[in-house]
């Protein structure tokens, strides 16, 4: 494992690491109903966030972050209170670095 807290999502079939973060952000669900996230980890593909928001499988979400402003997030999949969602389209490598930097250094800002 990296010492950048990146951990491997081999468990599930995914090859991708995870990058470790808490930051707090505001997605808007449908009909524009703003969701509190906090995202615990990230990659290039996407994120792993505890909600509150009753969020379901296929659900879209538009997600604020730093760097790169508005994504469209999918809802993966959605279990006790904690969401998976893929960025549609993945974020790329040159521009996500900047958006974990940004994220790491900025702490938990308020949604």
């Amino acid at each position: 494992m990296r010492s950048t807290g990146a951990t491997p999502a081999a468990s599930d079939g995914r090859s991708i690491n995870r990058d470790e973060v808490q930051h707090r952000a505001r997605g808007v669900g449908a009909e524009g109903k703003v969701i509190v996230l906090l995202i615990v980890n990230i990659s290039e593909d996407g994120l792993m966030a505890r909600c509150e928001a009753p969020l379901d499988a296929g659900d879209l979400l538009g997600v604020q972050l730093p760097v790169v402003g508005g994504v469209e997030a999918q809802v993966r999949w959605a279990l006790g209170g904690r969401i998976g969602c893929q960025f549609q389209p993945r974020i790329p490598p040159q521009r996500y670095a900047a958006v974990l930097a940004a994220m790491r250094t900025s702490g938990t800002p308020r949604a």
